[in-house]
């Protein structure tokens, strides 16, 4: 019962911020600021801006600067930028530890009681759903450095509320409940401010390598933290483990309080410019309007989260309930498992490390692509291959998405203006993750009438249609990347 909870908050991480959270992440987790929205748009059809001529991947001189590791990395000598992947990283270090601290702690107790940790764990997820909008508009009204530094504080104080009941024996279970939604609060607040808190940091020309090097951090605290909240569980136990994530969410909102921006002033729509007039703030339902609108004018974007609304109801379903269903019943149980599940946490890892390296021409064109390697894996569980191919097709897959989330993040940020940009990341999020419960909910009914193997080609068919739906959108095919223009690395 644990696993299913953490591999359902590591989903939802991995789609948004890696989309999500570089999303990326996001995903995403997953605005821009004056000097890169100013940057030239590419118009996606074809009608208008500059067009690129050659393949659809860059890597010769004539489309740029070569990018290597050693100018990647020069970005880690930005002071602000530094600041900002350690707060990243050891946040997502504490957030994969609250699964198995969380989880293990309600099952001990209230005496391994299924129920209990379904009302915990559905209201710490129904919030974060429920007001994923509202945290972009308050994304895109606030600073957001202070918006992040908020959310950090109160995520904090949910931990450390939820590690004195566990310790005291005192919580009750409407009272964990409570403590848990005020912590799903905070993670709606941060995801989009963190999406648009990243332009203001990075120069334009150095996005990609920053939502990558961002990527790595948080892929390897998840995989860090998923054995470490493990060890610390079973040394300590689930409060000391809860106490631990809320120390690393206070560290992670003292690093972000370091960053020192100067936010810019903001007009009445949320845009930078003249500071606002008395009277003339909107509501919040004409900024989740003009959101909207900023949303559905790109048909590339609100393709590609039809796409994931689909694409994740099928993941969601293969990774929560039928890999596991089929890893019991003839793989030899959670070993095998645990070795599909590592494999894809590598997979995402070096992802990251191709990420910098490739610069594509057609960046959403490259990411949607790579969603079909994405079916592999539950081809190879459904006619059951051999354990090494069925774990590198995990790789394979964790290596695809993570390319796709930091594309799909830096494409975001240069094209969508950065007085919307979190408002659009959250209706961005909301889509994509909107079916995900519903893949959890039929998986089981559905294997049993058609049988495991058959559901799961279900779900790699699933990808694979969506994928090819999403590509006959001209947008998709056709939006490219603008062309290079170097901008010196801050250093403030």
């Amino acid at each position: 019962m644990p696993r299913s909870p953490r591999r359902l908050q590591g989903l939802a991480n991995y789609v948004r911020s890696r989309r999500d959270s570089c999303q990326t992440p996001a995903h995403s987790t997953f605005g821009l600021v004056t000097g890169v929205t100013s940057q030239r748009k590419i118009d996606a059809t074809g009608g208008s801006g500059k067009q690129h001529n050659g393949s659809v991947l860059s890597g010769g001189r004539e489309n740029g600067p070569v990018h290597s590791f050693k100018s990647d990395l020069g970005l880690l000598k930005d002071r602000r930028f530094t600041l900002l992947l350690a707060a990243r990283t050891i946040s997502v270090l504490g957030s994969a530890f609250a699964p198995v601290a969380l989880a293990f702690s309600i099952l001990e107790r209230f005496g391994k009681d299924a129920t209990a940790l379904s009302v915990v764990l559905t209201a710490e997820a129904l919030p974060m759903v429920v007001f994923m909008l509202v945290g972009g508009v308050i994304a895109d009204r606030f600073p957001r450095q202070r918006v992040m530094m908020a959310g950090e504080v109160i995520n904090a104080l949910a931990f450390f509320a939820l590690a004195a009941m566990i310790l005291t024996g005192w919580g009750s279970l409407p009272a964990l409940a409570t403590a848990a939604a005020v912590s799903g609060l905070s993670m709606a607040v941060i995801f989009p401010a963190l999406t648009g808190i990243i332009p203001e940091v990075v120069p334009a020309d150095r996005l990609q390598t920053g939502n990558a090097l961002l990527g790595l951090g948080a892929n390897s605290s998840r995989v860090a933290g998923a054995v470490l909240g493990g060890a610390t569980v079973s040394v300590f136990g689930g409060g000391w483990a809860l106490l631990v994530s809320g120390a690393m969410f206070a560290l992670a909102a003292v690093l972000i309080a370091a960053l020192k921006l100067t936010p810019p002033a903001r007009t009445p729509g949320g845009a930078p410019g003249p500071a606002e007039k008395p009277g003339e703030r909107h509501s919040v339902l004409a900024d989740l309007r003009e959101g909207w609108r900023e949303f559905i004018s790109r048909q590339w974007i609100w393709v590609v989260v039809a796409q994931f609304s689909l694409l994740v109801m099928a993941i969601q379903a293969g990774h929560g309930v039928l890999g596991p269903l089929l890893a019991a019943t003839t793989m030899g149980g959670a070993p095998a498992w645990s070795a599909f599940l590592a494999g894809e946490a590598v997979g995402t890892i070096a992802g990251v490390l191709v990420s910098l390296r490739v610069r594509p021409r057609r960046p959403i064109l490259v990411g949607v692509l790579l969603c079909f390697p994405t079916a592999v894996p539950y081809v190879l569980l459904a006619v059951h291959a051999p354990l090494w191919l069925i774990v590198a097709g995990a790789f394979v897959l964790g290596v695809s998405f993570d390319v796709f989330g930091v594309l799909w993040q830096t494409t975001m940020q240069r094209e969508i203006p950065g007085d919307a940009l979190a408002r659009v990341s959250s209706y961005d999020a909301l889509g994509s993750m909107m079916f995900g419960p519903i893949g959890l909910m039929v998986a089981g009914p559905v294997a049993a009438v058609f049988g495991t193997e058959a559901t799961l080609l279900g779900c790699a068919g699933l990808v694979v249609l969506s994928t090819l739906a999403a590509l006959l959108s001209p947008a998709v095919r056709n939006l490219r990347a603008p062309e290079p223009v170097p901008t010196p690395a801050s250093s403030s």
